[in-house]
């Protein structure tokens, strides 16, 4: 559908302006004010932008912990995290100050920013999350951006005879690949237990839009499954490697209280840490997975 057509009908029922900012994925709403309660329309007109544009941006959005908790309840029920802190008071809203669960210092600096990789959240869960909503808190000086890519727009410019053998192959995720350094061997432990080994496709279809998705991540996939140890280490190398491709990408460049929310089914993504000594300060509440990613 053409976003202008798409914003001109949905301004008519609800007030809302939809805005592409890439030619490819990413949208700017106005018109809504996330301080108060939105209409059926309002959410609805959202959830659709969400479905075509697969990342959304509100600017001057100067909510509290209770807006942000009840505009992500509008999408469904909200999850946690086992590592990442949370607001006090509010266990539904991350408080991320630079890597999740690492607080950037001089110390920790060299060990966060080579660490820092392109990722689709949780997919360590048996069903990962569906979006996540982040709020910009406290922004650095300079930089600090988010950069998002489009996971079916990859899927879609793979070689036919990459996409005919990846189709049909499942891939393992593992929790430990990205948390287990930054936590104690007694929390590693506690981790490993309470979320074993899960084994995703490779190729996700969409459940609402029937797209097809790549579903690997440098963050969280150990290996895909079905090959010889070589040939899935290369395979596993390039699909990722074609992430960082600029043609399927949109930087966010924040302001503040600005706020993203991405379908976490859809895309994948990266925040640029490229800005200490300054500070980044940002909340996120998680919209819970609903389905087990399939075929």
């Amino acid at each position: 559908m053409d976003g202008n057509a798409f914003a001109a009908s949905r301004s008519d029922e609800a007030s809302v302006s939809v805005k592409p900012t890439g030619p490819l994925l990413g949208a700017e709403i106005s018109g809504v004010e996330l301080t108060q309660a939105l209409s059926a329309a309002e959410v609805a007109a959202i959830r659709e932008a969400l479905l075509q544009y697969k990342v959304l941006f509100f600017r001057d959005q100067d909510i509290s912990y209770e807006d942000h908790v009840r505009f992500g309840r509008y999408f469904g029920d909200l999850e946690g995290h086992p590592v990442t802190a949370t607001v006090p008071g509010f266990p539904e809203i991350l408080f991320i100050e630079a890597a999740d669960g690492m607080k950037i210092s001089d110390k920790t600096f060299p060990i966060a920013r080579p660490a820092n990789k392109w990722h689709t959240d949780v997919t360590f869960r048996e069903k990962p999350s569906m979006g996540g909503i982040l709020r910009m808190r406290k922004m650095p000086q300079y930089g600090g951006d988010t950069i998002f890519a489009d996971t079916a727009a990859i899927y879609a410019d793979l070689p036919q005879d990459v996409k005919n053998k990846i189709d049909t192959l499942d891939a393992e995720h593992d929790i430990i690949r990205s948390y287990g350094y930054r936590v104690t061997p007694e929390k590693a432990a506690q981790l490993r237990e309470e979320y074993p080994l899960v084994v995703h496709p490779v190729v996700r279809r969409h459940p609402e839009t029937g797209e097809k998705h790549l579903f690997v991540n440098h963050v969280f996939t150990a290996r895909i499954l079905g090959l010889p140890e070589a040939e899935a280490s290369a395979l596993l190398a390039y699909l990722l490697d074609r992430v960082k491709a600029p043609e399927y990408q949109m930087r966010f460049r924040w302001s503040e209280n600005a706020i993203a929310f991405w379908d976490n089914r859809a895309t994948q993504h990266y925040g640029v840490l490229d800005y200490w000594p300054h500070e980044r300060i940002v909340e996120r509440v998680t919209v819970m997975g609903d389905d087990k990613p399939g075929r």
